[in-house]
């Protein structure tokens, strides 16, 4: 349980994007299945409501029990998971879809990403599956992962359903200007995978001094920074003390010399680099 003495921010504070909460929980790596589950718990009982999984990161069924032992209820949830690259034909999105449904307990997905435009994956058969589904009701909207700029415009060519969302690897040290600049002329929001850069963000001394400035953690204002740009952000968390300390950055307040300074910070560092990423 959240601490008594712990005050919690009210769920209503944290922006939206297009009904998205734009702070949530990633679960990337969380895969002690008790572990998971109390942090999908104790991160909704502290305010959250955006959890992201994926196929890929083999909890699924922990998240879902993690929602389930939550005193929230699931419409309250904003709950995206992804479909891994091996599952990409038609047939496959619409087998391993329901698959997932089925994991995490739940009768839709709010949000169902393809997780990498690799290996099986086909504009066409792909997301004319995703779009079979969003017909049936099954997930309320389409997301894409990983995509590049031309990827995202061939996407939403073939797509009969709208695309919501491309979430991608970025951070004050990998800011994607050109996929944020893509996905807002289309109207495509943008969601961000390791918004602290695995880390790096702590090391970094523009960072630092913005967030000994606020009295902050590093990770605070980074998230906040994403914040500012209009990006929703998925700090993976277990403990409870980093859930909380995400959670409290919805109430730093950065001044625009602080957002020039990170804007200017010149130094790129990408995580995630799978040979099979399409920059590659």
């Amino acid at each position: 349980m959240v601490a008594d003495n712990v005050d919690t921010i009210d769920p209503e504070t944290c922006p939206t994007a297009n009904g998205m909460p734009m702070l949530g929980l990633g679960t990337w790596q969380n895969d002690d299945s008790e572990a998971c589950t109390e942090s999908v718990r104790t991160a909704l009982e502290t305010g959250y409501r955006h959890i992201d999984t994926a196929q890929a990161y083999d909890n699924e069924e922990a998240v879902g029990e993690g929602i389930a032992r939550a005193d929230v209820d699931r419409e309250d949830v904003f709950l995206a998971t992804k479909l891994w690259l091996s599952n990409l034909s038609h047939d496959d999105v619409l087998e391993t879809a329901r698959a997932s449904i089925d994991r995490l307990g739940v009768d839709y997905l709010d949000l169902l990403y393809v997780h990498w435009p690799s290996r099986t994956y086909d504009a066409e058969e792909t997301l004319s599956a995703l779009s079979e589904l969003y017909d049936e009701g099954l997930i309320e909207n389409v997301g894409v992962s990983n995509f590049l700029p031309e990827q995202v415009e061939t996407a939403i060519d073939v797509c009969d359903a709208p695309i919501f969302a491309n979430q991608v690897e970025l951070h004050p040290l990998l800011p994607q200007e050109e996929i944020r600049a893509t996905c807002e002329r289309n109207d495509v929001e943008v969601v961000a995978y390791s918004p602290l850069a695995r880390g790096a963000v702590f090391e970094q001394s523009t960072i630092q001094d913005i967030a000994d400035k606020h009295d902050a953690s590093e990770a605070q204002v980074s998230l906040a920074w994403l914040r500012e740009k209009g990006i929703t952000a998925i700090p993976k968390a277990t403990g409870e003390a980093h859930i909380r300390d995400n959670w409290d950055s919805l109430t730093l307040e950065l001044e625009q010399e602080d957002i020039d300074a990170i804007d200017a910070i010149d130094e790129t560092s990408r995580q995630v680099d799978p040979e099979f990423g399409p920059w590659n």
